[in-house]
């Protein structure tokens, strides 16, 4: 039997990556659900004694493995003797499980804050965010490369109609976010060069804003510029201001109005 389950499950990971595997346990999904699942994919209904040898599951664990998976929203099952199982679509299983953590999430939230925000402002402790006043186009063009550079999962950059020359040099930049998976989305102005929305668009979602008026840039949700000053239109320009910060509520804010700007914009 031992040999048995040991080929179920090698011939189990040649169906599904390793990267795929491990996204899944992220998700809260077991290695007994994991291969349960897949098994279900791979040959349609099954019984629960046919899936105990199809996916290496122990004959003693499976309709345990089985109800949970019932309950998370991956599989269903008829009314047949013996019951047969199903695997559902995983577009259906995935939004089961986040619906479920988001509900998780805002009642541990709610218990937390209404213990320990008390506390913290009876410490009389503030929080002392990183913010920092930036002037002149090329100190905020090198702020802005840099934190296109570092971000890891994604980025949303407003450019203004003069923006032509930071894009030539953020380009390489994007275009190795763009190969790491790092999600894109730029918005800029209706008067913006063709050729600069062409080469853009190949890397990123862009988005045309008739009348876009300054810019900014978000990085992974915590990291922000917003251009306060005249546009960018000389690299040597030294009379543009811009805030930068390490804030979340800050970014948060500045996230909220890109999406509104994104809302009546034309998709390239």
């Amino acid at each position: 039997m031992s040999d048995l389950n040991n080929k179920t499950e090698r011939v189990d990971r040649m169906n599904i990556s390793d990267k795929t595997r491990k996204s899944l346990e992220k998700i809260g999904l077991t290695s007994y659900e994991i291969r349960t699942f897949t098994s279900l994919l791979q040959s349609g209904e099954l019984t629960a004694a046919d899936l105990s040898q199809k996916s290496g599951v122990p004959y003693s664990k499976i309709y345990e493995v089985l109800g949970t998976l019932e309950e998370k929203g991956w599989i269903g099952s008829d009314d047949s003797r013996p019951t047969k199982y199903f695997a559902k679509s995983p577009s259906t299983g995935l939004e089961t499980t986040k619906q479920k953590m988001q509900n998780e999430f805002l009642q541990n939230q709610n218990i937390i804050l209404k213990e320990l925000v008390p506390l913290y402002e009876k410490s009389g402790t503030s929080e002392k965010p990183d913010i920092w006043v930036l002037s002149g186009a090329i100190n905020i063009a090198s702020k802005i490369l840099e934190m296109v550079e570092s971000c890891r999962n994604e980025v949303m950059i407003a450019l203004p109609e003069a923006g032509q020359e930071l894009v030539r040099q953020a380009l390489p930049k994007l275009r190795s976010l763009h190969d790491k998976g790092v999600k894109i989305t730029i918005l800029t102005s209706d008067k913006m060069d063709k050729e600069s929305i062409k080469a853009i668009s190949r890397v990123a979602t862009v988005k045309i804003k008739k009348g876009l008026f300054g810019g900014g840039i978000i990085s992974d949700n915590r990291y922000v510029v917003i251009l306060l000053g005249p546009e960018m239109k000389e690299m040597n320009t030294s009379d543009i201001v811009a805030i930068w910060a390490d804030h979340t509520g800050l970014a948060g804010f500045a996230r909220s109005y890109f999406e509104y700007l994104l809302k009546d914009s034309k998709m390239v």
